[in-house]
């Protein structure tokens, strides 16, 4: 290759295909098997197009998708932390932010400024669009766990107090899909998906 530039993009972008073997605790609603990283980011930025109306405040819907498109980059080289890992979720940043740091700087410098500005927002959540975003990629596992009668939920002993404490970040950018989540957390325990 003698275009320095495309040569680091493409090998950016060979790097992250890596994120199709990052396999979370979520299962695919067939059951079929868990779903990955790559496929986790896909169906977030599908709900940011389609559920984009429920943000709090308004938002920048090409930005928000662009976040949760690139957020779980990191977990190429960190892995995924199962939230509900207390000992994985006390380590969960600092690995995190030394991924971010190994990885987007293979990008050309404006492209790796960019994305990680864009990752710290998404992880600090003080804009409307990192809070949506975040509020997304708290709701996406949740339909998830409902719809596959509480796969990992039950495989985890998932309580109903483990998913409440994790509400701020679902009504902080979206209190309308906060109440749709609140009432489907109450019918899992009633379906015995959740533990009460």
């Amino acid at each position: 290759m003698t275009d320095a530039r495309l040569a680091r993009q493409i090998a950016f972008l060979l790097e992250i295909d890596g994120l199709k073997s990052v396999l979370r605790q979520s299962h695919l609603i067939d059951l079929s098997r868990r779903e990955n990283d790559a496929e986790h980011s896909w169906h977030l930025a599908m709900l940011a197009v389609v559920l984009g109306e429920y943000a709090t405040e308004e938002v920048d819907q090409a930005k928000v998708i662009r976040m949760l498109l690139i957020h779980d980059l990191v977990e190429v080289y960190a892995g995924d932390t199962f939230l509900y890992d207390t000992r994985g979720v006390a380590e969960q940043e600092e690995r995190e932010r030394a991924a971010a740091d190994r990885l987007f700087p293979q990008l050309p410098d404006d492209q790796a400024v960019a994305l990680r500005r864009l990752w710290d927002e998404f992880e600090e959540r003080r804009t409307p669009d990192a809070r949506f975003a975040r509020a997304l990629d708290r709701v996406q596992p949740l339909l998830l766990n409902f719809y596959t009668r509480g796969a990992s939920w039950r495989a985890h002993r998932v309580t109903k107090a483990q998913v409440l404490a994790r509400r701020q970040l679902i009504e902080d950018g979206s209190p309308a899909l906060w109440e749709y989540i609140q009432v489907m957390i109450d019918e899992a325990v009633r379906r015995g998906y959740l533990l009460p």
